[in-house]
C-alpha cells in the first residue's frame, strides 16, 4: 500500500504517534475534523473546475459565433 509516497508502516506509524499525542477521546474529534476539512477541500476544488469548465466554453462559444476578422477584405 503506498498513499502519497507514505508506505503502510509510515501509517501505522503515524496514526501510533497521533493517538499518542492526542489520546483515544480527542482522535476521534481530530479525525472528524480532518474528514470536513477534505470534504471541503474537495467541494472547493470541484466547484472552481466547474466554473473553469464553464468559462472556457463560453469563451469557445463566443469564438465560433464571431466572425474572423482576420479574413476580412477592406
Amino acid at each position: 500500500m503506498d498513499f502519497l509516497g507514505i508506505g503502510g508502516w509510515e501509517i501505522f506509524l503515524i496514526l501510533i504517534v497521533a493517538l499518542l499525542i492526542y489520546g483515544p477521546g480527542r482522535i476521534v474529534g481530530v479525525a472528524r475534523s480532518l474528514g470536513k476539512f477534505i470534504y471541503t477541500l474537495k467541494n472547493a476544488s470541484s466547484s472552481l473546475t466547474a466554473q473553469i469548465t464553464k468559462e472556457m466554453e463560453e469563451q469557445e462559444k463566443n469564438k465560433a459565433a464571431r466572425p474572423d476578422e482576420s479574413k476580412k477584405v477592406l
